[in-house]
């Protein structure tokens, strides 16, 4: 930070004495040589310098305060004398750091230029804040020579005469300090060298200070202290307020010390280091800070005392023309003030003139429009306005409150218990002790099927739908009125509050009704009499006078009637009002929703009690059956059994030298069957499994523990995906070497889903591990299924015979990006399609914290051109070895830049993969840039929500040679698909060519 001085507070080891000196660490301070360079001078003895190594920093002090200044707000109010300033000083017109001596009047201020130590009289408007970052120590240090003071009486001409006479010693001049000690006030003791020269033997030299006594125990001269801004007042009004007889006057009433001189050299030879530039001696002679002898000092006081008259009246001068301006403004304004009221009363006198002739007429037409309102009003329902509908809900609340059933506690508590003796089935290993585990169990499970019955009768008799139908409605109605509700504690002193209010507006409304009523009714007898009177048929004689005359009073009276009952009906409550009526919603909502809380955790326990009394009615006291599953097993084996009988007869038919072709064909077709009807028991074993996974998982947790022999276990673990039946001999199945040369990969038809089985080779550690990645895989496709963006899993099989484990999962021939871009590129609207779709794959695997890490052209499948999905990745790999491997779509490596610094995979090096693979379009350039960029503050849910994909699409202009082509293609496609079937039924009859 600029301003750091080289002597920080902790470094000083500081003790004060009785005089109010501050006495230096010898060890650390005492005798130390400080480099400066005078910048201001006070009196004989003191003045102000700077350390020649702050050079730079006046500078960058110099450029903010020049920046930042012009633009910074005039300081107003009490003004911190600690606080630092900007100023403008007068003589250069530019910003310096300052702060505030003494405040002289309301506008003007004695400030002292820190950085300088110069003093002048500024206007607050040249005043102005300025940054924490600019508020530091001064530049400038405070100096008083060594063991000299002022002589006591000595005479303003012989004072100013020794000031000039140190000014010439050390103003702008490389001095050397030795300090001795420092003042409270900060004002450092030294012995000022400059060469050769005791500065301050020169001052005693010439008359101008005089040796001080010195105390026995600092041996420091001590001066009696003035107030600083009553010595800088003195200064500005001596005869010479800097060293005016200098020829270059302006170079010492400016506060530029070094930035003015000595930077300019500094900067122009910055890079000579060791290198401090001097002023030539002769520049600041002494003779040319020469008063003369022959001047009188009362000369010197009259001429300074006509001086300060002289300011006095001129500034009075322009305080009276400043006023007798403001003066004239005020005139003026005045003038046109009255002209514009002349003009306004003449309007208005124009205006009522006109209105008398019709006044009675507009006044009745009025009276009768606010009439017809208030009637439409008093059709209308005013119930919200008196919270009469929260008072009706209040009374629902209350009367129709809905109560827990006494039954739940009691089935809670043995719910509870129920729950905990499950999970000791759960976690159970042994057999004999799950025994024990399952009996206990069963005497829990009696007594909450009692619990559960009861419950259940307690429920069939409240009429909890119709009762939820009545809250919902009457939050429906009151959230339409009332809004948003505002979150609070209960609180019935609210509800008492709204009550009292309500009665009193109820009664206020009734008085205010009645009383229009009543002078209506007036208006209109006095139209009734007002009719006999103008009939001239009336022959009764009435008094017109009596009549008519008051007829001003009613009109009065009738209009505020109206008027205030308008008032009551339509205007919008106040803030005390509308406090009470939120408040009290606040309440009734809060007990609307705790109702149906309740209702809602009642009707989820009765759920759960109907189903638990339905399971139990059928296995109470004993476990579900297995033997539908071992059933479904044993026809599964004899099928296999028939099916490979088959296929060893279909062989030796196919190698026999005079074999029946339609004799093979019927042992195909048999063979079709049979593996159809493999496939179909293996569906029903999925299916069957499922129900016992179920059990388990809810009811009958010793199931794994007591049929170890079904492998539910492992079909748990999986998820779903693992089955012991399926074979891979039992598929007829066709090598696909073109597709993948790392590992078995066979294509083949199930159910007329064309499937592809990938093999993988493992061991005893490797088993589980794929089993667990690819069941993590597969829960997370079934969360959403088609909705997932997930390539499905089928089947997870083992083989018997060899170590390697199959995966059956969907085969989508030539549907990969790499195969579509190569071909047919996908168009814009289809490639966002496309693309939505993996970033919604994408997002499923983060959810389920899954990392791809493998993401790249050839294992995203873009089905029908328009939905995209993620394909599957390497089981048998671990995240990071996935990553691994550095694929390519053109020149662009899909792995990002941290994996290739050796970092961990992510989700964000998926989307970098994600975000290559979008290159194609231009339309996503912006989602492109944000996945490149901002990865690591993007989610793959952000990405399914940016706006490329949110905006909908306008249909596209019908491009006729576009689908022209599409069609050649499909075609195209359609018959190469047909010769390869041929060409695999010639292969499969040994009738195929091979060249």
């Amino acid at each position: 930070m600029w301003g750091q001085g080289h002597f920080s507070k902790e470094s000083v080891a500081e003790t004060v004495s009785s005089s109010g000196i501050v006495q230096m660490d010898e060890d650390t301070h005492y005798n130390k040589v400080e480099d400066v360079v005078g910048s201001h001078v006070e009196d004989a003895v003191t003045f102000w310098a700077q350390n020649i190594n702050r050079n730079k920093d006046i500078m960058t002090i110099g450029c903010s305060l020049s920046e930042v200044c012009p633009l910074a707000n005039s300081v107003f109010g009490n003004l911190d004398p600690k606080k630092i300033y900007g100023g403008l000083f007068s003589e250069d017109k530019c910003w310096y750091r300052c702060k505030v001596l003494k405040i002289i009047s309301d506008e003007k201020c004695l400030v002292r230029y820190i950085d300088y130590g110069n003093t002048e009289i500024l206007n607050r408007s040249d005043i102005v804040e300025i940054p924490l970052e600019l508020q530091f120590s001064s530049i400038a240090k405070k100096y008083r020579l060594w063991g000299l003071q002022i002589p006591s009486g000595q005479e303003v001409t012989q004072f100013d005469q020794g000031r000039t006479f140190l000014g010439s010693l050390i103003f702008e001049k490389e001095i050397k300090m030795r300090i001795k000690a420092t003042y409270q006030d900060g004002t450092v003791i030294a012995q000022a060298e400059y060469g050769s020269v005791d500065i301050g033997e020169e001052v005693a030299k010439k008359g101008f200070a005089e040796k001080c006594k010195l105390t026995s125990t600092t041996n420091i001269c001590e001066e009696k202290k003035s107030d600083p801004g009553q010595f800088a007042l003195r200064n500005l009004k001596s005869p010479i307020p800097l060293w005016g007889h200098r020829s270059n006057q302006s170079t010492f009433s400016r506060p530029k010390g070094r930035l003015s001189g000595r930077l300019a050299l500094d900067l122009k030879n910055e890079n000579d280091a060791g290198s401090h530039v001097t002023f030539p001696k002769e520049s600041l002679a002494v003779g040319d800070f020469n008063l003369g002898s022959n001047v009188s000092l009362a000369k010197i006081k009259q001429d300074q005392k006509l001086i300060e008259e002289n300011e006095k009246l001129k500034t009075e001068k322009d305080a009276l023309f400043e006023s007798h301006k403001a003066l004239e403004l005020k005139v003026e304004q005045t003038l046109r003030e009255l002209q514009q009221e002349k003009a306004a009363a003449m309007d208005l006198t124009k205006h009522l003139e006109s209105t008398l002739k019709i006044g009675v007429g507009t006044r009745m037409k009025n009276l009768a429009a606010k009439v017809e309102i208030l009637k439409e009003v008093r059709r209308a329902s005013i119930n919200v306005r008196f919270g009469n509908d929260l008072s009706d809900a209040i009374q629902v609340l209350d009367e129709e409150c809905f109560t827990t059933p006494a039954s739940l506690n009691e089935l809670e508590i043995i719910w509870a218990e129920y729950n905990q003796a499950q999970e000791k089935i759960q976690t159970c290993q042994n057999v004999s002790e799950g025994n024990i585990l399952i009996a206990q169990r069963n005497e829990v499970q009696q007594k909450l099927y009692m619990a559960v019955e009861v419950f259940i009768l307690d429920v069939d008799e409240l009429s909890l739908n119709k009762r939820l139908k009545t809250l919902q409605d009457l939050s429906t109605s009151l959230e339409a009125v009332y809004g948003q509700a505002r979150e609070g504690k209960n609180s019935e002193e609210i509800l008492r509050k709204f009550y009292d209010w309500k009665c009193d507006k109820r009664q206020e409304f009734t008085n205010v009704r009645s009383e229009t009523e009543a002078s209506l009714q007036c208006l209109v007898a006095w139209f009734q009499r007002t009719l006999k009177v103008f009939d001239l048929s009336v022959e009764e004689s009435l008094n017109s006078e009596d009549t008519i005359s008051n007829i001003d009073e009613i009109l009065e009276k009738t209009e505020s009637s109206v008027c205030k009952e308008l008032e009551i009906s339509l205007i919008e409550h106040g803030d005390a009002d509308k406090e009470i009526i939120l408040n009290t919603y606040s309440q009734v909502l809060q007990k609307i929703r705790s109702e149906e809380r309740l209702i809602a955790t009642v009707q989820s326990k009765y759920k759960d009690s109907v189903e638990f009394q339905k399971q139990t009615v059928e296995c109470l006291n004993k476990s579900p059956s297995v033997d539908h599953l071992l059933s479904i097993k044993k026809t599964m084996k004899s099928l296999k059994a028939r099916l490979r009988w088959k296929l060893v007869e279909k062989n030796n038919l196919e190698e026999s030298d005079d074999h029946d072709g339609s004799e093979i064909e019927k042992i195909k077709q048999e063979i079709t069957q049979l593996r159809n009807s493999v496939f179909q028991e293996i569906y029903h074993e999925r299916e069957e499994y499922e129900k016992l996974n179920s059990l388990a998982q809810k009811w009958f947790p010793e199931l794994p523990l007591l049929h170890p022999e079904i492998g539910l276990l492992k079909y748990m673990n999986s998820g779903g995906l693992f089955t012991m039946s399926l074979e891979r001999d039992l598929l007829d199945a066709e090598p696909m070497k073109e597709l993948s040369s790392k590992r078995p990969l066979v294509c083949s038809e199930v159910n007329g889903q064309i499937i592809l089985l990938k093999g993988y080779s493992v061991d005893v550690d490797t088993e589980a591990r794929v089993i667990q990645r690819a069941a993590t895989y597969h829960r997370a496709w079934r969360k959403a299924k088609e909705e997932s963006g997930l390539l499905p899993l089928i089947f997870l099989f083992l083989c018997k015979s060899d170590p390697m484990a199959y995966l059956m999962v969907p085969y989508y021939p030539r549907a990969n990006l790499s195969a579509i871009q190569a071909s047919m590129p996908l168009t814009s609207e289809e490639a966002l399609k496309v693309m939505k779709g993996v970033a919604q794959g994408l997002h499923t695997l983060h959810k389920a914290d899954i990392i791809h890490g493998s993401l790249h052209q050839n294992n995203v499948f873009a089905l029908n051109r328009e939905q995209g999905i993620v394909g599957d990745f390497d089981f048998t790999k671990s995240v990071s070895q996935r990553a691994s491997v550095n694929m390519m779509i053109g020149d662009l490596s899909l792995m990002s830049p941290e994996l290739k610094m050796g970092k961990p995979a992510s989700p964000s090096s998926d989307l970098y993969a994600y975000g290559c693979l979008l290159l194609w379009d231009d339309n996503v350039k912006s989602l492109l840039c944000s996945l490149i960029y901002s990865r690591s503050s993007m989610t793959a849910e952000q990405v399914l929500n940016a706006e490329c994909f949110l905006i909908p699409k306008g249909k596209s202009i019908p491009n006729p040679e576009k689908d022209t082509e599409y069609t050649q293609y499909k075609k195209e496609e359609e018959l190469k698909l047909e010769n390869l079937d041929k060409y695999e039924e010639k292969t499969r009859n040994g009738e195929a060519n091979f060249d």
